[in-house]
C-alpha cells in the first residue's frame, strides 16, 4: 500500500470536487491511502509537491486544478507553467499524475472533470500509479 497526496488548486469548487473524487476513487480502488491538500492556484501545485516530497511521507502525487481561458494572456502562463512544473517533477523521478485541466470554457471542464465522463482526475491518478510502478521496477 502506497501513500498518495492529491494537491489541488481549489478555484472552481464543483469541478475540483469531481476531479478529486475521480482521483481518490482510482487510488483507493487499488488499496492506497490518500490525503488531499489545497493550494491557492495551479502555479503553486509543483512547489507544494516538492515540499510534501521532502517530508518523505508520500510515494506519489496527483496534481488537480482547472484553468479556464479568460480574456487575458494569463491563461497561457498558468497552463504552460503549471504543466512545465509538473513535468519537471516527473523528470526528477517523482510519481506525479497531471490532472490540471486546461480548457476554453466551463462546459469543456465539466465533461473532463466528471468521473462518469472523461474522468481526468482518475486518469491522472492512474498515471501516478503507473509512474510509481516504474520507479519501483527500476529501483
Amino acid at each position: 500500500m502506497a501513500r498518495f497526496l492529491i494537491v489541488e488548486a481549489r478555484f472552481y469548487d464543483h469541478l475540483n470536487d469531481m476531479l478529486v473524487a475521480g482521483a481518490r476513487a482510482a487510488l483507493e480502488a487499488e488499496g492506497h491511502k490518500v490525503e488531499v491538500i489545497t493550494v491557492p492556484g495551479a502555479l503553486e501545485i509543483p512547489g507544494a509537491i516538492v515540499l510534501a516530497d521532502q517530508s518523505g511521507q508520500y510515494d506519489g502525487y496527483v496534481a488537480i486544478g482547472v484553468v479556464i481561458r479568460g480574456e487575458t494572456y494569463h491563461f497561457e502562463i498558468v497552463a504552460g507553467e503549471s504543466a512545465r512544473g509538473v513535468m519537471a517533477l516527473t523528470m526528477d523521478g517523482m510519481a506525479v499524475g497531471n490532472g490540471i485541466i486546461t480548457v476554453e470554457n466551463e462546459a469543456q471542464a465539466l465533461v473532463r472533470a466528471d468521473p462518469a465522463q472523461k474522468d481526468k482526475g482518475g486518469e491522472a491518478a492512474k498515471a501516478a500509479l503507473a509512474l510509481l510502478a516504474l520507479r519501483t521496477k527500476f529501483s
